[in-house]
């Protein structure tokens, strides 16, 4: 039987079992839509994506001499009019579980007719359903949650298909190499692309097992802003060129074979379980990055946006940390996991700034851009998420600067004229940004740092304000 194998992400061979199941239905035709959902996504996402699929198309011309046929429009009509052309009897996707996913599969799944919609786990460890507390509702804690998820055993990679038959007849689609998918990045994407990794599953799995080569000391040294000793996965996970099944299972490998530092591996792994609690608490709450989780985070007295966003957007709060973060991300697409919750952290609370409008920026300016672990991380750092950190955990970003980066190393590689920086890296981010944003060639801290203080007290005098009230009601 022919079938359609929609790829909407999970851009691999290997550990794809939508693709498996596709291959041994019959002769495929691999298919990927460009509809509103994703071009609703953040530019810098998009423009990565493109990658993922240029090096997905690759990968399966070399293994069936045929790419990807690309479609433009709503699945639901392009998909159900492709399986009346080819005579397609079901579709095979994996199942990505955000809600514009869940829109575009439930109208497709009313379009298709007399064609069968088969939706495959592969972007999570294990299924939601199977994570459930004794009461048989979903987890709202990371401990327990990661205590259960490793009691499970997270489920086993399946097996790159041997062969893959193309359909015959398919539609020509769109030219990959004519294609751009962010043309709104303008003089943005030539700066992501000096600074990009390489793209695709072969590259993903080299860049594990080197990780895992060098393990040692990830624990300890994972927060240093001036150290590169972090994996380096998170674009690869985010668009599926690598699964966390795969990760995984190739890290519990290498510790049973006594073959990285064990200590170092099972922390690295302890993060792709913080990602698969961000996707579980999304399935179960689709709203997570518009709505506060806490619904009493409803009566926080948020400020206004205006110039202190736009200060905070543009990397020029004069606090260091701050805008080395943001400009590293302006830059590279990515930003160091400790500098993001200091770039939070600051923005909600020492500037008390709506998370959302944290949120929006960085969805629109990562390359490794997940939905689920955006909107968690978010609120956690903001207080209002599920296991959040205390509001009255205030980052300082002056002194996570000098545990984290104690020479300024890191400083010195995004922010230009600071500490006498003339690093290549730094000039980059003026070629990166908009033409409108008035931001100084020198970077000056000015006087933002001495009104730490006073804001960290401004924001927590206001969270108890809001408990009063809430205790009131």
């Amino acid at each position: 039987m022919t079938t359609i194998f929609w790829l909407c992400r999970d851009f691999r061979l290997s550990d794809n079992p939508a693709l498996a199941a596709a291959a041994k239905d019959g002769p495929i035709a691999p298919v990927f839509v460009i509809d509103s959902a994703l071009m609703d996504q953040g530019a810098a996402s998009r423009w990565r994506l493109q990658r993922g699929l240029a090096a997905f198309d690759t990968a399966l011309r070399e293994k069936t001499g045929h790419g990807v046929t690309i479609l433009r429009g709503e699945a639901s009509d392009v998909l159900p009019k492709l399986a009346r052309q080819i005579g397609a009897g079901a579709i095979h996707a994996s199942d990505w579980p955000c809600a514009p996913m869940r829109k575009a599969q439930d109208a497709l799944r009313k379009a298709l007719g007399d064609v069968t919609l088969c939706l495959h786990a592969g972007h999570l460890l294990i299924h939601p359903r199977m994570i459930r507390t004794k009461t048989g509702g979903s987890y709202k804690v990371y401990t327990p949650f990661a205590r259960a998820v490793r009691e499970a055993g997270p489920d086993k990679p399946v097996n790159r298909p041997r062969d893959i038959a193309i359909a015959a007849d398919l539609p020509k689609g769109e030219d990959l190499a004519k294609l751009n998918l962010a043309p709104d990045m303008r003089s943005g994407a030539a700066v992501l692309d000096r600074h990009a990794l390489p793209a695709g599953e072969d590259a993903a799995a080299t860049r594990l097992e080197r990780f895992l080569d060098h393990a040692k000391g990830y624990g300890e040294g994972r927060d240093r802003l001036d150290m590169d000793v972090t994996s380096g996965l998170a674009e690869a996970l985010a668009l599926g060129e690598i699964s966390p099944r795969t990760v995984w299972a190739r890290s519990m490998a290498r510790i049973q074979d006594d073959r990285t530092s064990a200590d170092d591996a099972r922390k690295f792994l302890s993060e792709v379980l913080w990602r698969e609690f961000a996707w579980h608490l999304l399935v179960e709450f689709p709203q997570m990055d518009s709505r506060n989780w806490r619904e009493d985070w409803m009566e926080f007295p948020w400020r206004p946006r205006g110039a202190g966003l736009e200060a905070w957007q543009q990397a020029r709060t004069g606090i260091p940390a701050v805008d080395a973060g943001l400009r590293e991300m302006r830059v590279t697409g990515r930003m160091h996991n400790r500098v993001r919750m200091i770039v939070a952290s600051y923005l909600t609370k020492h500037l008390m700034i709506d998370w959302r409008a944290g949120l929006r920026h960085f969805a629109d300016s990562l390359t490794d851009w997940d939905p689920a672990s955006n909107a968690m991380n978010w609120q956690w750092v903001a207080g209002s998420g599920p296991d959040a950190s205390p509001f009255f955990r205030i980052f300082n970003p002056v002194t996570q600067a000098e545990k984290f980066d104690p020479k300024g190393a890191y400083r010195r590689r995004w922010l230009l004229g600071y500490d006498g920086s003339t690093a290549d890296t730094a000039r980059d981010y003026f070629d990166a940004i908009p033409k409108g944003w008035e931001v100084p060639d020198a970077y000056k801290s000015g006087d933002a740092q001495r009104k730490l203080a006073e804001r960290r007290v401004a924001a927590l005098d206001a969270y108890g304000q809001m408990r009063e009230k809430l205790q009131s009601l």
